[in-house]
Parts: structure tokens; C-alpha cells; sequence
């Protein structure tokens, strides 16, 4: 990290960032191509790793692409308020984010796939919820297990 006076190293910061956000963007390589796509989220913050859990219909384009090549990189961001300054120059956003890289696993797992589903909708809406085995495999969930993972703010001044 070039600015190191705006790393967040903190998991209590990390964590206090991904509860803020809702949506992260997923950049992946579509043969050469860059392909990124915004999907909202749930997540597990651990000691060990950074899990980010998604649904999603059962085909596609992105699906395609992730079977084929599981490693991606991903940002979650949350856009502050501008900062004006004299100089254009000098003027720009406070912002925090989380990028990092990971890699793609589809769950198969009934059990799991409800975990996962529950801790997105938490996550979206802050309601608890319980799925049917008939909802859970009606979708494809997938979870970008990271520990590769940096946190990074610039302050409102």
C-alpha cells in the first residue's frame, strides 16, 4: 500500500468497513478480457480469512467465467463526502474500502448454502431469515474466500 497513513489494519476497522457497504464489485478474467461485476453481499470476518458470500441465478455469463478461472479480485467501497479544497487539485472523496484477491468456491451443500443465504440477507437488511430447501437450491451461491486483503480510509476532514 502506497498511502500508508490510510491502511486499516484493524480487523475491528475491516469489519466496521464491510458492515457499512453493500455491494462488491467481483473482477475476473473472461479468457483475456476483464470482467467485473457489482453484487451485493454477506460476509465472515475470521482470524484466518475474509469470506464473502453471493447468490446468483444458476447461469450465466459470470458463472461461466468463474467455473473456468476461480481466482478474482474483489472491492467493496463505501463513497464519503467530497472534500473541496482551493485547488482542484487538492480536492477530492473521503472513502473506505476493502480490496482484496481470493478464490471462488460454488456450495453445494444444502446445510451451507442456507448459512450463506442468511448471513447475505443480514448482511442487506439486517432481518433474520430462514430458507426452504426448495429456495436454496432454486439459486447458485458461491463464496470469495480471501487472505489476501487490504482496508483503506481517507477521513472526512
Amino acid at each position: 500500500m502506497r498511502r500508508k497513513d490510510r491502511e486499516v489494519t484493524e480487523p475491528a476497522e475491516i469489519a466496521d468497513i464491510l458492515h457499512s457497504c453493500r455491494t462488491a464489485c467481483i473482477a475476473m478474467t473472461d479468457h483475456e478480457t476483464p470482467y467485473v461485476v457489482p453484487m451485493n453481499y454477506g460476509y465472515e470476518l475470521t482470524q484466518d480469512a475474509l469470506v464473502l458470500y453471493f447468490h446468483s441465478a444458476k447461469e450465466g455469463r459470470k458463472l461461466d467465467v468463474l467455473r473456468r478461472c476461480s481466482s478474482v479480485c474483489f472491492c467493496v467501497f463505501s463513497e464519503g463526502e467530497p472534500i473541496h479544497a482551493k485547488t482542484p487539485c487538492n480536492s477530492g472523496y473521503c472513502y473506505s474500502s476493502v480490496i482484496g484477491n481470493g478464490t471462488v468456491i460454488f456450495i453445494e451443500d444444502l446445510h451451507e448454502k442456507k448459512c450463506a443465504l442468511q448471513k447475505l440477507v443480514f448482511h442487506q437488511t439486517g432481518q433474520e431469515a430462514d430458507f426452504t430447501d426448495a429456495q436454496a437450491e432454486a439459486v447458485c451461491v458461491f463464496k470469495i474466500v480471501s487472505t489476501d486483503y487490504t482496508g483503506k480510509r481517507k477521513p472526512a476532514m
